[in-house]
């Protein structure tokens, strides 16, 4: 299946779960209630989504490559965000396995995707 958008795009997906999932807990209480905490957590997961989007549609295979390892940068930041949510106690072990799996099987679709697109010989919409 040849992929034409970035909504077709699994890791695409997976990062919205994610983002949808961080929206939600972090509309609960305590959480809820640490601001800067609360919106650090949630543009650390919509940059995830927002920087597969962007690499995808720059047209070129290396940009995609440079935006998806952004985009895997800010899947660890989330990683690392859920482990301070927990140990401040806003969120319970529960979810904080939840965010380590959904984090960590992000990180490693997004690598496999980057490293595909660094031994293909297709260089995208853009010819460097």
């Amino acid at each position: 299946m040849k992929v034409k958008r970035f909504e077709d795009l699994e890791i695409w997906q997976e990062a919205r779960e994610l983002c949808k999932f961080v929206f939600k807990i972090t509309s609960t209480e305590p959480f809820c209630h640490d601001f800067k905490f609360r919106d650090q957590m949630r543009s650390s997961a919509g940059s995830v989504m927002d920087n597969i989007a962007e690499g995808f549609d720059r047209g070129g295979n290396k940009e995609f490559h440079q935006f998806l390892s952004i985009a895997r940068g800010s899947t660890a930041e989330v990683r690392s965000q859920s482990n301070r949510a927990f140990d401040y106690e806003y969120i319970n072990d529960d979810i904080l396995k939840e965010l380590l799996e959904r984090t960590d099987s992000l990180s490693r679709k997004t690598y496999n995707l980057m490293e595909f697109l660094r031994k293909s010989d297709i260089k995208g919409l853009k010819y460097s």
